[in-house]
């Protein structure tokens, strides 16, 4: 009997090398994390790391990032073990993307587009697909002319004018003019959300924010009861939730949970993502989830609270929790994080662990700030 062909089976995983700059004021340690980081991302993208390569240099090589020998060197792994792809951990030029890729003919992409083919992949609103997409163009416009290989003799001189000069500029155009639609779009769309946020204006908002996989959608069901979309991936959730939350004393809140936060996140990311960000810019109270059990979850912080600044939202109330005790294996971590982070709460909320102690702390927040107009509700912890 035939054996019918399954037209629903997955494309064959890319394997894929992960390579990392080390730069003399950066710890050993903390580029393992990062290449950690990446490998994650990589896994949600649907790669296959195969190995993981680190280069020690004082600063990136300006042709071949890591230098032309180390790039030589990869290029015999690669032969021996039928690598697709490259993955950098740092954002490259276009001129260093064309160098590597003339020296090892394959693939070479940087975390920037490694982060933005998994949003590509996540997002499933028309608000998601059209940030996303105008955060690729932007991305994709200075380096244009590596994308066409008809392009390769714009070096000036006799013999370079012609069709390849007029399809480069012609590319180019197209491209602006698709980013200017889009962002005529995004405003379009943030005008319909401007009106939705102005109808729940009788609710006090919070948002969740935190850095990606922290648990702030495992929370948020936990919360309100609610059975929002989570997997344990990296951007696992692209689009903002909002759902209604029940305090103690009868009032109603409006929880917010969208994209979460990580190192070296495309500057094309924030731009785009401003109308979905705008429910975390107009909250009341923002809620920063940490995953304590991660060996860098301090790091995680100052990534988060280095996003909000950049946002403008230093004003806000932030409540800090800190999320999955439950996989601590050593408590005098929870003893010493608990001394210098006095006024933040302690939960799991996979396990349900003191989740209430949120709740508590929100009506407490929300009562002072009623009473004390004028200060910061943080005052009342």
């Amino acid at each position: 009997m035939p054996i019918k062909k399954n037209f629903l089976t997955k494309p064959k995983a890319e394997r894929c090398i992960l390579v990392g700059l080390a730069r003399a004021d950066i710890a050993a340690s903390e580029v393992v994390d990062y290449l950690n980081e990446l490998a994650a991302l990589a896994e949600t993208a649907g790669a296959c790391v195969i190995e993981r390569f680190v280069q020690r240099k004082s600063a990136p090589d300006p042709a071949f990032f890591i230098g032309r020998g180390k790039v030589e060197q990869l290029q015999i792994f690669i032969e021996e073990n039928n690598i697709d792809l490259i993955i950098f951990d740092d954002e490259l030029s276009p001129a260093q993307v064309k160098n590597i890729e003339n020296l090892i003919n394959v693939k070479v992409i940087d975390r920037t587009a490694l982060i933005l083919d998994i949003f590509a992949a996540h997002a499933k609103t028309r608000e998601a697909k059209t940030q996303v997409e105008l955060a690729q163009l932007n991305y994709i416009l200075p380096r244009l002319t590596g994308h066409w290989s008809h392009l390769s003799r714009q070096v000036g001189g006799i013999g370079t004018k012609g069709p390849g000069e007029t399809q480069l500029e012609t590319d180019r155009r197209l491209v602006r003019n698709r980013i200017s639609r889009l962002k005529q779009e995004l405003v379009k769309i943030d005008r319909e959300r401007y009106i939705q946020r102005q109808k729940a204006k009788t609710f006090i908002r919070v948002a969740l924010v935190g850095y990606t996989n922290a648990g702030k959608s495992t929370l948020l069901n936990m919360l309100t009861k609610s059975k929002t979309y989570v997997e344990n991936k990296l951007f696992a959730t692209l689009d903002t939730t909002v759902r209604r939350l029940y305090l103690d004393n009868g009032r109603v809140v409006l929880l917010s949970d969208t994209v979460g936060f990580i190192r070296k996140l495309p500057h094309h990311l924030i731009a785009s993502f401003q109308s979905t960000l705008a429910q975390t810019k107009e909250a009341d109270i923002i809620i920063h989830i940490v995953d304590i059990s991660h060996a860098y979850f301090e790091e995680h912080i100052k990534v988060v609270q280095e996003i909000l600044h950049s946002l403008g939202l230093v004003e806000i109330p932030v409540l800090l929790v800190f999320n999955k005790v439950d996989r601590l294996s050593d408590f005098n971590i929870l003893k010493s994080v608990a001394i210098r982070y006095s006024d933040a709460l302690f939960i799991s909320a996979l396990k349900s662990i003191r989740i209430d102690s949120i709740c508590t702390r929100l009506t407490q927040m929300i009562e002072f700030k009623r009473f004390n107009k004028g200060k910061t509700i943080n005052d009342s912890s």
